[in-house]
């Protein structure tokens, strides 16, 4: 059966009642009470019984089960269901001559929900019957109820989040065009960012949640240079020391920006992106800003985007420099000359850098 087809029978309500007992004659008295309501289907013995039951759980709305049968009796089928949730999805009713008490408890411990003594009275055990049939449909048009609004409130989210994550993108992409960058930047540093978490031990004990995030965080590193003025911004040539003291402040006004942002501290990834936008210049020795946090002060999210940003900004062209080669901007990146950093994250970074030309390199030819 294709998955569509289950899904249509399990949407439908049940409407096939199993009778299992050994005697022809109570198997025809007990249909004749109830073939008016439902589809009838009859066992000889519970081994039979479990085989119709387990190939066909989403047909069956309740199980008329006698206790003493050859091959299996009532008792052994109902502890062989009690290992199963059929039991919580279908009513099952022990129709029998056995007025032993311990039989009687054993099968209310094991989940029956009446037993019926023999010989049966037909307006009697019709209506106890029903009644918890009709119980059970209700109870199970509920649950389908309460699972489709759950399912809607999912997708709503999901929406929700696919929304935001298109307001920051577009957000950050809108900071990129002001300093003459294509857009392509924050992509590719989200992109970096996923790549190293999958593919190298860095991501180890992250979930695929958590990498997800942590990726969007990457994307609104830079939010903070929408306060810096577009004369440094965009300056083609060195900046003065006083110049540069003033870039360097995007990181801290990137990090109040999103924490002034209702929607943006309710979203999972702002931890991620609030740590990422502060210290992403942070280096391994100290050496960087705001903080001049060392080794492992730095999160190694942070830390990825620091490498990530730098080897992109390296083998990229900007306003006042046009690109370098891979090799030359690797050997700028090993050698020191962007700043220290953190061993462990060079030999990862290394690892993946032959993926990042390729990915380069396709985007180039596709502009």
């Amino acid at each position: 059966m294709d998955q569509e087809a289950q899904c249509i029978m399990q949407c439908e309500e049940p409407n096939t009642m199993l009778i299992v007992d050994d005697t022809i004659l109570n198997r025809m008295v007990l249909s004749k009470i109830f073939q008016g309501n439902y589809r009838i289907e009859t066992a000889e013995n519970g081994q039979d019984g479990l085989k119709f039951l387990l190939d066909h759980p989403h047909e069956i709305c309740a199980v008329l089960l006698d206790v003493v049968m050859p091959v299996m009796g009532g008792m052994e089928l109902l502890r062989l269901l009690k290992g199963t949730n059929l039991l919580q999805q279908i009513p099952v009713f022990l129709i029998t001559a056995e007025t032993s008490g311990a039989v009687v408890e054993e099968a209310y411990t094991l989940g029956v929900m009446d037993v019926i003594n023999k010989p049966v009275v037909p307006h009697v055990v019709e209506r106890r019957v029903n009644s918890v049939i009709e119980l059970f449909q209700a109870r199970r048009r509920l649950g389908n109820q309460v699972e489709r609004q759950q399912s809607e409130l999912l997708q709503q989210a999901q929406r929700i989040a696919e929304l935001s994550f298109g307001m920051v993108e577009a957000l950050s992409t809108a900071i990129e065009f002001r300093s003459g960058e294509s857009g392509g930047h924050v992509r590719r540093i989200r992109s970096i960012t996923e790549l190293m978490l999958r593919h190298t031990e860095l991501g180890e004990g992250l979930d695929e949640d958590e990498i997800t995030q942590i990726a969007l965080a990457a994307v609104m590193h830079d939010v903070g240079k929408i306060a810096i003025p577009d004369a440094i911004l965009n300056k083609p040539g060195k900046l003065t020391k006083e110049e540069f003291d003033i870039m360097k402040t995007h990181t801290v006004q990137g990090s109040i920006l999103l924490s002034r942002i209702p929607q943006m501290r309710e979203h999972s990834a702002y931890r991620y992106a609030h740590d990422i936008a502060l210290h992403h210049h942070e280096r391994w020795d100290g050496g960087g800003y705001p903080d001049g946090l060392k080794g492992d002060q730095i999160s190694i999210w942070a830390q990825i985007v620091s490498i990530a940003d730098v080897y992109d900004a390296l083998v990229s062209k900007r306003v006042y420099k046009e690109a370098y080669g891979f090799d030359k901007a690797m050997d700028m990146i090993c050698r020191g000359e962007c700043g220290h950093f953190n061993p462990r994250l060079l030999d990862c970074f290394l690892s993946v850098e032959g993926r990042l030309r390729c990915m380069y390199r396709c985007k180039n030819k596709k502009r």
